[in-house]
């Protein structure tokens, strides 16, 4: 305040503001500002900027999961609690205020989201995403204020987070996906397939029966034969959409539901870090990870390759450990991780989410040996969670695959996965989630946000999905068939993914394709390459540092477009820039 007595604090991942005495140093309250109130204990509001008005008995605080502003009528006595008045409604993620008079102005992190760039006949590019600022007139009444409040707790789907908390009903049938948390599901197993950087339309453009354009399709049919086969064969999700914009946001959705406010304010920066790996404490949420919440609901869990470091060699490269694994030789490193719970529950040796070096069929031989091995004994985790990466590519990075190799590296992988889990003692009770961890690899025509997934399981029908589902929607379904609760209230939100599923059991199995592409088709050496092409093949190396995310990935999208495409207009361009 002006007068230096109060200082008002964001709690940002406790949904809480603490107002301390400066002269005291002591914290006088504490203010909930979540949008559900004391509907539920969920934690996801995230409050991260204030404002007070002139005469300092109002707080403005932008809570950017809200996507609102709370309205907080602060306490004049000590002892005294302060009160929410009410909320008004924002764009995405609200971070900045300020306050003109009777005009509030908000910076809006997120603005639009992924609608921004949709324009007809041009392809979506995440990186073209832009922040906004709003001037919104403050209500005059109770009466506006209460319809904004409304308004917001419609947008934040409030009713479907409260339904996370209704009772399980004794008696109701076994289902693939229970209406309620707790009822039978005739699932006991999860795998959790989670792959790197790829939008729909750069795979499965070219699908005939789904919303894409095959003109921005450059990983199709010939490319990954057994993604194909498995969209045709279990269903076609063509409105699956990634919540975040890169790996270091993709990762936090795809693991924990939600991402913090030092990784919505850090995106196009990243000063402290990459947090991909899961590597850094201030991108954790208070509910923690998947993996933490199967465990504390009683589930047992394995995971593959997240939230871990995988020592290299130095000088060592890619083919170098690929003859290696082809000639037998059994993986002489041992991860290392900074989360305490990961440490008896993760395989110590599949090569970690963030490193191209190894081959994906390295990484699906380490899970096949173990799955053989739950097999031998009658024990399946509940939960599996595994990291899939080299769909992301290296470019054209001289010592590595050519980009199209990578790929097929990848999709030959989920497939000789996809075709033990489907044909093993376990696949009655057995689903399986594919996703990308993000789009931030590639352009769509309908959004930069849609990607690729998948839903693998005996009670899928083929045919095409249509219902609108992201990452979330894919935490929360998992959540609802292990009947453990949500962790926050991101994913007490989403829609759990009832329509990719039928309610009677097929004889659905699944048969790996062969590779078209071979997997050690390999770039060509710098000393071989002139002009772009050699210009391209440097920028390639200098983004890769050996990790999936290591430089400008917009610059990388560009690469891949000339690499396929040749000097045709990029997406969204009408004039090839280079």
């Amino acid at each position: 305040n002006r007068s230096g007595t109060r200082i008002y604090v964001c709690n940002s991942s406790s949904d809480y503001i603490s107002v301390i005495d400066t002269r005291k140093l002591k914290e006088l309250e504490k203010i909930k500002v979540s949008i559900f109130g004391s509907t539920t204990n969920l934690q996801g509001s995230m409050p991260n900027g204030l404002c007070l008005c002139a005469d300092e008995k109002i707080l403005y605080v932008a809570n950017g999961h809200d996507n609102a502003v709370a309205l907080v009528r602060l306490s004049e006595k000590t002892g005294k609690a302060s009160q929410v008045m009410g909320f008004i409604p924002t764009e995405a993620f609200p971070s900045g205020l300020s306050l003109n008079g009777r005009k509030l102005v908000v910076a809006n992190l997120e603005a639009q989201g992924a609608h921004i760039m949709v324009a007809s006949k041009k392809a979506a590019s995440i990186h073209q995403q832009k922040a906004s600022v709003s001037i919104i007139e403050l209500p005059n009444n109770a009466a506006e204020l209460d319809s904004f409040t409304r308004l917001a707790l419609v947008n934040s789907q409030a009713e479907q987070a409260i339904r996370t908390g209704w009772p399980a009903r004794p008696g109701v049938a076994a289902v693939p996906v229970p209406e309620r948390i707790g009822e039978p599901s005739v699932f006991k197993h999860v795998v959790y397939i989670i792959k790197e950087n790829k939008t729909y339309d750069q795979v499965f453009g070219d699908l005939p029966q789904g919303r894409g354009d095959s003109s921005l399709t450059v990983y199709g049919q010939k490319t990954t034969p057994n993604m194909h086969a498995l969209a045709n064969q279990f269903g076609l999700m063509d409105n699956f959409y990634a919540s975040g914009k890169s790996s270091a946001e993709g990762h936090q959705w795809t693991d924990a539901a939600m991402v913090s406010d030092y990784v919505e304010k850090n995106v196009r920066a990243w000063f402290r870090s990459y947090p991909h790996r899961q590597e850094d404490a201030l991108v954790y949420n208070k509910a923690g990870f998947i993996w933490n919440q199967a465990l504390d609901h009683g589930k047992t869990v394995r995971v593959y390759g997240e939230a871990c470091t995988t020592p290299v060699t130095k000088g060592k490269k890619w083919i170098d450990y690929y003859r290696d694994y082809q000639s037998g030789k059994q993986p002489d490193w041992k991860n290392t991780n900074t989360i305490q719970r990961l440490l008896p529950i993760i395989h110590p040796t599949f090569p970690d989410c963030d490193n191209l070096l190894w081959s994906d069929q390295q990484r699906a031989d380490l899970f096949l040996q173990e799955w053989k091995a739950f097999e031998a004994s009658g024990q399946l985790p509940n939960l599996m969670i595994l990291s899939l990466p080299n769909d992301h590519s290296a470019g054209t990075s001289p010592d590595f695959p050519t980009p199209s190799a990578m790929v097929a590296d990848n999709d030959l992988a989920l497939g000789r996965i996809l075709e033990a889990i489907t044909n093993s003692q376990f696949w009655d009770s057995t689903v399986v989630f594919v996703t990308e961890d993000d789009s931030q690899g590639g352009w769509d025509h309908l959004s930069p946000y849609r990607t690729v997934g998948l839903v693998v399981s005996p009670y899928n029908q083929s045919g095409t999905i249509t219902t609108r589902y992201n990452q979330t929607s894919v935490v929360r379904t998992i959540e609802q068939i292990l009947g453990i609760p949500p962790m926050n209230f991101i994913d007490a939100t989403a829609l759990p993914m009832y329509d990719c599923f039928g309610s009677t059991r097929t004889s659905n199995r699944f048969t790996a394709l062969a590779n078209n592409i071979p997997l050690d088709q390999m770039n060509k050496p710098m000393a071989r390459l002139r002009g772009v092409d050699r210009a391209m093949a440097r920028q390639s190396k200098k983004e890769v540092f050996e990790e999936v995310d290591g430089g400008e990935d917009e610059k990388m999208n560009r690469i891949l477009w000339y690499h396929f495409k040749g000097k045709e207009a990029y997406p969204g361009e009408t004039v090839q820039q280079q």
